[in-house]
């Protein structure tokens, strides 16, 4: 199997007013790398607009663009939506233009002028960070009867949808009982873990007990 054929296709929007660089980028990613859906946007305003359209699950921007420029196009993303990977691409790289496009809500900022596998390197590895997030995120979700429960967020969800959050000593014992399931754990298991104690100590043992 190649690489192109394990590659989950990725739809990206490239904000770039130079058409020269995004027929290259878009080329190159598209043609020669592959796995992509590019769709295009001269400027802040476009951006937007076709951001809304279209969803995409990538954005790349530059900084310096006429009218409404990269900064101020992805803070009026970033008022609603917190989840589409954004890399800032552009020649303003000193350390406060840098730190303003993370500021603002960029997940990176990659120097240009640059290669199409170059920028794919980037998105691979930011796709595979987020992917093994949600791994994570849902491996800590537990059913328990008719709850749903968050070893992240610490909360139960019943079938209704009612939440209920627990206290940080609830949701750790709660975490412990579940990754054992269908096993006995033992009392000083979880007062070692959680009350740090030698042994079962009377008033921990007591204070576990009110919490069960």
């Amino acid at each position: 199997i190649t690489q192109f054929n394990r590659r989950v296709m990725i739809k990206l929007l490239l904000v770039e007013d130079d058409p020269s660089l995004r027929y290259i980028i878009k080329g190159g990613l598209e043609d020669v790398i592959g796995g992509y859906e590019i769709i295009t946007a001269s400027n802040g305003e476009e951006g937007i607009k076709v951001w809304k359209q279209h969803q995409p699950q990538v954005i790349v921007a530059d900084v310096e663009m006429p009218g409404m420029n990269g900064y101020e196009m992805v803070a009026k993303i970033r008022e609603t939506d917190t989840q589409t990977l954004i890399i800032f691409a552009s020649g303003k790289v000193s350390p406060k233009d840098v730190t303003t496009g993370f500021k603002t809500g960029g997940n990176n900022y990659i120097k240009k002028t640059f290669i199409p596998e170059e920028l794919d390197a980037h998105i691979q590895a930011m796709v595979k960070i987020r992917e093994e997030g949600q791994l994570k995120n849902e491996s800590e979700r537990r059913k328990i009867g008719s709850y749903s429960f968050d070893a992240i967020t610490m909360t139960l969800k019943n079938e209704e949808g009612k939440v209920v959050s627990l206290t940080q000593r609830e949701g750790e014992i709660l975490r412990i009982l579940t990754q054992n399931k269908g096993d006995i754990v033992k009392r000083e298991s979880i007062l070692e873990q959680l009350w740090e104690t030698d042994g079962v100590d009377y008033f921990a043992s007591r204070s576990l007990d009110v919490f069960i």
